[in-house]
């Protein structure tokens, strides 16, 4: 029974941890809206 609570307690803490880090990562920056231009290798 406590291995289940301590799995609870953890399984809690790790989603109150990506949920902070979800809210306050989160830039208000926009794209670029030039496309990646890549090249492809000429063959040998």
């Amino acid at each position: 029974m406590r291995a289940l609570v301590a799995a609870a307690i953890g399984l809690a803490a790790a989603f109150v941890l990506v949920l902070g880090l979800t809210i306050l990562g989160s830039s208000s920056g926009t794209t670029s809206p030039k496309p990646l231009l890549t090249t492809v290798p000429s063959r040998p």
